[in-house]
């Protein structure tokens, strides 16, 4: 399912919805990427926690004869959004940064560096062996910086991972800090290449290696396909071995 449009929302659930009605013995549904994920919470009152609100749609969906629903979601943005989903289905939260590994297996030196604790947190004991290096976002009023907090790039080929990109400035900015540190190349992974507005198009002359996403946004895979840095990493794969489990 692909969820990202406000149409598409109400077309999927209902077939969604109708498949158990069908006397089906069991039903697994693959939303590849949540797109409500950063509205996980309410900073202060009169905001909508969006992510809370989807999460009780799908919810929504009838038993089948085997029972509740399976759903597969790839890095969902904040781990706990699992909570928002009632017992009617059964989150199953995998990763796509399988991915990314295979692609990396033929350079072993490349280093992987996280824009943010939160992301190292999450992404860092997916990398054993790797060199390590965090860096650090400050917000001062209107400017955003980025320091290296630990790790050494010098001489490396580092590659920043995260889960997801929006408009693409945190990326940008750390790119910038790495290089200013004396990295050789730098490249980018994310899951979800989200990029509203085209706001892709930042990356083509920003001095990027590589740029690697997966096809979970089907909507950027058609705008980027063919245009540098970008590679897109398909999910089939890791889906049919989820499946076939």
């Amino acid at each position: 399912a692909s969820l990202d449009e406000p149409a598409e929302i109400f077309r999927q659930l209902s077939l969604i919805f109708e498949i158990p009605r069908l006397v089906v013995r069991s039903l697994t549904l693959v939303l590849p990427f949540f797109p409500v994920g950063t509205m996980e919470r309410v900073d202060q009152e009169g905001q909508v926690a969006t992510a809370s609100s989807l999460a009780r749609m799908i919810s929504l969906t009838p038993f089948s004869l085997g029972g509740p629903t399976q759903l597969i979601i790839f890095d969902i943005h904040a781990l706990q959004e699992r909570f928002y989903f009632t017992d009617a289905v059964i989150p199953r939260l995998e990763t796509a940064i399988p991915l990314l590994r295979d692609r990396l297996e033929e350079e072993p030196e490349a280093a992987i560096a996280f824009p943010d604790a939160g992301a190292q947190k999450r992404f860092g004991g997916m990398f054993p062996g790797r060199h390590i290096i965090l860096c650090r976002k400050v917000r001062q009023g209107d400017t955003r910086t980025v320091t290296i907090e630990e790790g050494d790039p010098r001489g490396r080929h580092v590659v920043i991972v995260d889960d997801l990109v929006m408009t693409g400035g945190t990326l940008l900015h750390c790119a910038e800090a790495l290089r200013d540190g004396g990295a050789t190349r730098v490249s980018a992974y994310v899951s979800h290449g989200v990029f509203p507005e085209q706001t892709w198009s930042k990356f083509e002359d920003a001095g990027f290696h590589r740029f690697w996403f997966t096809d979970s946004c089907p909507r950027t895979v058609d705008a980027v396909t063919g245009r540098k840095p970008f590679e897109v990493l398909s999910l089939a794969g890791r889906i049919a071995e989820l499946l076939g489990e």
